[in-house]
């Protein structure tokens, strides 16, 4: 049996799917077990050993390289996100077995529905994903986290970014600079008390996000040999490297934290408050400490009308900084995702 899972869009949803193919792997072992991903994600699975294949592709791909995506000798497809884009393809290809949730109109354009609401957000992405095994015939085991592998070689280059240092290593993302998170300022300001603190500090990030953070903040007018700026020189395997390498990611809730958490690194998690990012759907899924504004749950960020306009701020870098330190000076203290709000 040949079996395509897809997941087209970002890193952390193709990290959180991960599972999803080891449980397959579990209950049928001879099963050939691919992943159909967006091409700028697809290195995060090399190695893995639940994946045997990969197909990349974009939604806005011309149809007829959609519709070979889905070739004849595909067996099952697996949609972990009902992308429609996707979906037509699959359906004119004929596919025998095609499984997605069932509540959607596009539903009715493969042969096997889960009846199962994600917007309710009662459980882990992950977990909505296991649910879709039921399509196979397959029970769900409980959720495993996601694991991801790195060569020596990469882990050796990984380990040469830091310079040697016997310092302890942290790596810090920004992100994107939306209004939902936290201020670029208050990231450097924490790559700056950390190196006060006797740390070295990493930052990764896209291209984008460089000159984003650049024009933001005064980094490129900041020099300490403890504090390294990579934005917009890693490959996504370089960045896996470099978080496999160090003690501690920082983040937004971003696809980085999620790598970190699949790669045995503790994570320090900022999350704003709406509904849609939520830790019990979206939290990695490792050893970590997430941190929420103490403000009621929104369905939608409304800007400055709304009363907690501010939330992200209640979160100081001393906040932030404190829990590294805590986790840098006794990193057996914790066994699990702590979530604090502040």
């Amino acid at each position: 049996m040949k079996i395509l899972i897809v997941r087209p869009d970002g890193i952390g949803d193709l990290v959180v799917s991960l599972p999803f193919a080891t449980q397959i792997r579990q209950q049928i072992p001879d099963a050939e077990i691919g992943f159909l991903v967006h091409p700028i994600v697809a290195p995060v699975l090399e190695n893995h050993p639940d994946v045997d294949f990969v197909k990349t592709i974009t939604i806005f791909s011309p149809f007829k390289e959609r519709m070979q995506a889905f070739s004849k000798d595909i067996d099952v497809t697996i949609f972990l996100k009902p992308f429609k884009e996707l979906m037509w393809p699959a359906f004119f290809a004929r596919t025998p077995i095609r499984i997605a949730t069932g509540y959607r109109l596009r539903s009715l354009l493969v042969n096997r529905r889960i009846y199962e609401h994600r917007r309710d957000c009662t459980k882990h992405e992950a977990d909505y994903n296991l649910s879709l095994l039921k399509g196979l015939g397959i029970t769900p085991a409980p959720l495993l986290p996601p694991q991801l592998v790195m060569t020596a070689n990469e882990l050796s280059a990984g380990q040469n970014y830091w310079k040697k240092t016997d310092k302890a290593r942290i790596i810090i993302h920004p992100g994107g600079f939306s209004t939902r998170h936290w201020q670029p300022v208050h990231y450097l300001n924490l790559a700056l008390d950390l190196v006060d603190r006797g740390y070295s500090v990493i930052f990764t990030g896209s291209e984008q996000e460089r000159v984003d953070f650049a024009r933001e903040t005064l980094i490129d007018k900041t020099s300490s040999p403890d504090m390294i700026n990579l934005m917009g020189q890693l490959s996504i395997r370089e960045l896996m490297a470099v978080i496999a390498t160090g003690q501690v990611l920082v983040s937004g809730s971003t696809g980085p934290a999620h790598l970190a958490a699949a790669l045995d690194t503790f994570t320090v998690s900022i999350f704003d408050p709406r509904r849609s990012s939520l830790p019990i759907r979206w939290q990695p899924l490792g050893l970590g400490v997430l941190l929420r504004p103490n403000v009621p749950t929104c369905e939608k960020c409304i800007g400055e009308a709304c009363a907690y306009w501010d939330c992200l701020d209640r979160i100081k870098v001393s906040d932030v900084a404190s829990q590294i330190t805590q986790h840098i000076q006794n990193p057996q203290h914790q066994t699990d995702m702590q979530i604090i709000d502040i």
